[in-house]
């Protein structure tokens, strides 16, 4: 687990003292993706560290293009030096493609891509099962707390009204998969 507790040392440093709610939650992300460990085998650990990363681009430090998802990609590229698919997964987490187009960021975003879908669904059930202060929620009350939190006139509530079908859709693919991993080693 060394690229989990340097991702967790480093998202640790960026986020705890200046953005303790933040932490809170991206903890819980952190938490939920090692509960995945069985359905991801081998890319278990680079999710774990997606998860603890995932919401650096809020950090002081990171903001560039004022969208979370790509400023932490491009903050653990180019100043960490961070695997490019650990800054794909941060890239593209939940409704970044939504949130980039709306932006006008769709270009910056690709700039990670391609996504891997199986990664990205992941981390979208992480991000969707976890509350802001790092409770377990449900996710389709997670998302409802995000458009109640923006309102209409905010480019986040845009994104995320757009993408909601597709991010239930994530969380019930994780779920089909994990569920689906577990009957096979009761087989």
């Amino acid at each position: 687990m060394q690229l989990a507790k340097w991702a967790h040392d480093l998202a640790e440093s960026l986020l705890a003292e200046s953005l303790p709610t933040r932490w809170a939650h991206s903890q819980r992300v952190y938490s939920q993706a090692l509960t995945l460990a069985p359905v991801l085998g081998e890319d278990a650990e680079l999710l774990a560290a997606a998860a603890i990363a995932h919401d650096v681009g809020y950090a002081r430090a990171a903001v560039d293009t004022g969208q979370h998802m790509i400023d932490g990609a491009r903050y653990l590229r180019d100043v960490v030096g961070a695997d490019p698919r650990l800054c794909s997964i941060v890239a593209f987490h939940t409704s970044s493609p939504w949130e980039a187009s709306e932006l006008g960021l769709s270009e910056r975003l690709a700039e990670f891509g391609p996504a891997e879908p199986v990664l990205v669904d992941a981390i979208t059930y992480c991000d969707l099962t976890s509350s802001p202060v790092g409770a377990l929620v449900d996710p389709a009350e997670r998302l409802t707390e995000v458009l109640d939190r923006y309102g209409p006139e905010h480019v986040v509530f845009r994104a995320v009204s757009a993408a909601r079908p597709e991010l239930l859709a994530r969380v019930t693919r994780v779920r089909q998969r994990a569920f689906e991993t577990e009957q096979s080693k009761l087989s």
